[in-house]
């Protein structure tokens, strides 16, 4: 479990797989199943996320940008 605390604190830290495994003595492959368990765990939340409404399709993001922008052209009545 001590590997895994400091396998995480380097990761935050922000080293490569390959250096953490160098520095802790343990295989690469350790570190990226460290890596992939909090990158879970920090992204639950994401996971369990649902929009109330569909995103909108760039199309329709230009088409309100360009509506937008005739609205503040417009002179001032």
């Amino acid at each position: 479990m001590k590997n895994r605390d400091a396998i995480a604190t380097l990761i935050r830290d922000g080293h490569s797989d390959a250096f953490i495994a160098l520095r802790l003595g343990c295989d690469r492959s350790t570190v990226g199943k460290a890596r992939r368990a909090l990158n879970r765990a920090a992204n639950r939340q994401v996971d369990q996320y649902r929009p109330d409404r569909m995103p909108t399709s760039p199309a329709q993001q230009a088409a309100n940008r360009a509506t937008l922008l005739a609205a503040l052209r417009a002179p001032a009545a």
